[in-house]
């Protein structure tokens, strides 16, 4: 990690490699055979952003993210820990990651997760994608770098999926997204923000959706906090 300021970030980049296991306990001598008697898997995290300055004090922000799930001996995936994409990023009805052992990843510009026109592994009735990776590009200006209320206005362009299946995963099928927002970090209350993002790409809906229920191709977002992915 080498960013020079983390409120407003001009230089540097971060870089990050995480795995999460289990034991495989399936594979234990003895071990039941019934493979849902044990939480069982491997979870790879990869996050990389460079911060370079353009001109002045404008700032390109180039983001990378990846995600992949595994299990042991051949065995299906779990229902836990798994990704959800779309929306701000902040967890279907505000219950987030720790509550629900969930990774939601936002992708600006689309439905959030279990809406009828979310990524198709995170609406309704699915548990989730097992990969997923995601790709942004952002401008920033700051409009206030006063320590006591710091104000700056971006424009993004990202894309990404999450999928259920290995057999689904292509890095090159995404769902894109561009749009414009502004955040303030103020020290009582953090990181608050907003962005609107317009969709390019056509959302299958869920199963059993109202033909009268169209995909809403522009989206505002509510953002709290430093977002990671």
């Amino acid at each position: 990690n080498s960013i020079d300021n983390p409120t407003y970030t001009r230089r540097g980049s971060s870089l990050s490699l995480s795995l999460a296991l289990t034991p495989p306990y399936s594979l234990f001598p003895g071990a039941h055979p019934n493979e849902n008697q044990w939480i069982e898997l491997h979870k790879w995290m990869f996050d990389a952003s460079w911060f370079t300055p353009i001109v002045g004090k404008l700032v390109l922000n180039t983001r990378a993210h990846f995600g992949f799930i595994g299990s042991y001996g051949g065995r299906n995936v779990g229902p836990f820990e798994r990704f959800k994409m779309g929306g701000a990023g902040l967890g279907y009805g505000g219950g987030g990651s720790f509550l629900v052992g969930t990774d939601y990843i936002g992708l600006r510009g689309y439905d959030d997760p279990n809406a009828a026109y979310a990524i198709p592994s995170a609406q309704n009735g699915e548990s989730g994608g097992i990969a997923y990776n995601k790709y942004v590009v952002e401008l920033r200006y700051p409009v206030s770098l006063n320590p006591a209320a710091t104000v700056y206005v971006l424009s993004f362009a990202e894309a990404g999926n999450a999928v259920n299946s290995y057999q689904q995963y292509s890095p090159y099928n995404l769902y894109r997204s561009a749009g414009f927002g502004a955040r303030i970090f103020m020290s009582a209350f953090g990181l608050l923000g907003f962005d609107y993002g317009h969709a390019f790409d056509t959302v299958v809906p869920a199963a059993g959706t109202s033909p009268s229920t169209k995909q809403d191709f522009n989206h505002f977002h509510f953002i709290i906090g430093q977002q990671i992915r």
